[in-house]
């Protein structure tokens, strides 16, 4: 449908990032699809496996599926924070007629703010001795019998690791989706109103359709970046205590780098990939046809 000149011009602009894509994205993930077919440490000769890593990784292995019980509970609580947290956000800076901007830059700090600050920023929060923010809030309304070493407790170590991650892109997610709510025709709302719809019908019959697609993208970058979360938990527990806060990243990185295990390292790698992908379409199809009906 462009002509030859357009098509030349969007060719030449697409063809360095798609090659800067290709470079820093697929080469790595083939390269450990490669590499999990052997068994390497990284100075020896490289020992020809076949699926042995991945028939281990599977059925032998009771590390790495206690890792990926915890990713998808990771997974749950970051996605309540942060699809929930910016829906409920941007839905109500539409109804604020006053310092918008002020509450979405506040929101929106965390997400520029480095991980190692926001890692030491709640290893003083869930702090027992020195009580940190969270166990003195209990004590101050009467709840100190809850007082816990949040981050040494197996009960509560992976919420715990879960909350800043969840935390931090709120506001990046809540950008997103109140630009969305912004763009919903308000002529629909108002006929919604003028026939008596509550909020609640007209946000779900009206403004949640228009934003839809938004939606689906937000969740999409929402779930992929959850399950490659490794920097807030591997800086707060490093996986501890036990594996109670072990996920398939921060496995992964140790069974790298501390176990010299590159080729099961690349195994584990190119399930994360292959988990992404497997999310991404159950999304699409979910949403999707929820749409369609």
């Amino acid at each position: 449908m462009l002509p030859n000149r357009s098509r030349l011009s969007v060719l030449i602009f697409l063809v360095p990032p798609l090659l800067l894509y290709a470079v820093a994205v697929l080469l790595p993930i083939l390269q450990s699809l490669f590499l999990s077919f052997f068994q390497w440490d990284g100075v020896t000769d490289m020992q020809f496996v076949g699926l042995g890593n991945y028939i281990y990784m599977l059925t032998g292995d009771t590390v790495f599926w206690t890792a990926f019980l915890n990713t998808l509970g990771y997974l749950v609580i970051c996605l309540i924070l942060q699809l929930g947290g910016a829906l409920l956000v941007a839905s109500l800076l539409t109804m604020l007629r006053r310092g918008r901007e002020l509450v979405k830059t506040l929101y929106l700090l965390p997400a520029v703010i480095s991980t190692v600050a926001i890692a030491f920023l709640f290893q003083r929060i869930y702090s027992l001795e020195p009580a940190g923010l969270l166990n003195r809030g209990l004590e101050l309304i009467g709840l100190g019998g809850l007082q816990t070493a949040w981050l040494s407790d197996v009960g509560t170590v992976l919420a715990a690791v879960s909350v800043p991650e969840g935390w931090r892109f709120t506001g990046l997610y809540m950008l997103i989706i109140y630009a969305a709510l912004l763009a919903v025709p308000q002529e629909l709302e108002e006929a919604a109103k003028l026939d008596g719809a509550s909020w609640w019908q007209t946000f779900w019959r009206i403004k949640f359709p228009h934003i839809r697609p938004v939606w689906i993208t937000t969740t999409i970058i929402a779930t992929t970046y959850a399950l490659r979360g490794f920097d807030i938990p591997y800086l707060l527990t490093n996986g501890g205590p036990g594996q109670a806060s072990e996920l398939l990243t921060t496995y992964m990185y140790k069974t790298a780098f501390t176990s010299t295990d590159y080729g099961y390292a690349s195994t584990i790698a190119v399930f994360v990939v292959i988990e992404c992908l497997v999310a991404v379409g159950l999304i699409l199809l979910l949403l999707r046809r929820k749409a369609d009906a």
